[in-house]
């Protein structure tokens, strides 16, 4: 008799799952995520694609490393003259700075 009365004992101590404090704790952790990382980063890449859609000719332009003047802008790719006579196609995404 005195194990079944341990055992119930037991039982009835056992922890009960607690579905909705682990579902406030993950949103939590997803909310913290989003805002520390998420969102600064799509404001970062929309800044990068406002600098990109200003590039005119005669801007100077760090793309790849190399400074140089852009000369004619393509849909995906720029023609920057990086010495006197020297004129070299760069894909958009390898501008780094515009000044």
């Amino acid at each position: 008799m005195e194990e079944t009365a341990i055992v119930d004992n037991v039982a009835q101590t056992a922890p009960t799952s607690d579905w909705s404090g682990m579902l406030l704790y993950c949103v939590v952790v997803f909310a913290i995520i989003y805002i520390f990382m998420v969102r600064p980063n799509k404001k970062r890449m929309a800044e990068y694609q406002k600098m990109l859609d200003s590039l005119t000719v005669g801007k100077r332009v760090l793309a790849a490393g190399i400074y140089g003047t852009v000369k004619k802008v393509n849909e995906n790719t720029i023609e920057m003259e990086i010495a006197k006579g020297v004129v070299i196609e760069v894909n958009k995404n390898a501008v780094a700075n515009v000044e």
